[in-house]
């Protein structure tokens, strides 16, 4: 998929109507605001079970698989790990987030079409604020956020969980019909969709390796997707020229 076939599921290819009225847009971290081709998040993956394997004196196999079973209940393997084991989650952060940021380049593309964007801009992110401020750094996106609100924010209750989202529209003060919401997985989706956000799904283009379990690529053609892109920056640009 390119840039161009950034589609909505019931408009036209080139109608961001939509878009108009947002004064506020919420963006997700991992796999959105950089691609997932960066493998960034998979070295994040790699340390989770390496402490799920440590934490449960399991081996590699097992723990894994483990991982991805509370991933998917859960919504992260940390919530997974509290509600299982009771587990203290600030060493589990730090530990998961312990990686090498560099594979993250600058974007000043993606930098450009964010600033012009009218209205608010935040991060909400089911990982640590250490690690967003550390990709945000690399991207050249330091300004750009009014606000980020991870998983410590979320009292440690990931997306998709509807609570998280009314936590974060009433810390925030946004409007849902008034904001819109980018994210890399379908299911994060929903409730911004049933609250009034415009949803935006981030997909992988054909030029990445997608080294991601089934379900996480599911939900494309989903009611509560509204736009689909694989080139975020690209797709910015588009909405900031067509509401401007």
């Amino acid at each position: 998929m390119s840039e161009e076939s950034a589609i909505p599921t019931t408009d036209t290819a080139t109608d961001l109507s939509r878009f108009a009225g947002v004064e506020a847009w919420v963006f997700d971290l991992d796999n959105t605001l950089y691609p997932r081709a960066t493998r960034l998040f998979a070295q994040v993956d790699g340390r989770i079970r390496t402490y799920v394997e440590k934490l449960l004196s399991l081996p590699s196999d097992a723990a894994q698989t483990l991982q991805r079973d509370y991933y998917r209940r859960y919504g992260t393997t940390l919530r997974g790990l509290i509600v299982e084991h009771g587990i203290a989650p600030d060493d589990f952060l730090e530990y998961v987030h312990d990686i090498d940021h560099s594979p993250v380049e600058r974007d000043p593309a993606l930098a450009a079409a964010i600033a012009r964007l009218p209205g608010r801009k935040f991060i909400m992110t089911n990982g640590s604020r250490r690690h967003a401020e550390k990709v945000i750094e690399r991207l050249g996106l330091g300004p750009a956020f009014e606000d980020i609100f991870d998983i410590a924010r979320a009292d440690l209750l990931p997306k998709p969980h509807p609570d998280t989202y009314g936590r974060f529209v009433r810390e925030t003060g946004i409007l849902p019909a008034q904001a819109a919401m980018f994210e890399d997985l379908a299911r994060n989706l929903e409730v911004p969709k049933a609250l009034g956000m415009v949803t935006t799904l981030i997909v992988p283009s054909n030029t990445e390796e997608v080294l991601a379990e089934a379900w996480e690529q599911e939900g494309r053609d989903a009611g509560h997707v509204d736009y689909l892109t694989d080139n975020l920056g690209t797709f910015l640009g588009r909405i900031a020229q067509a509401i401007r």
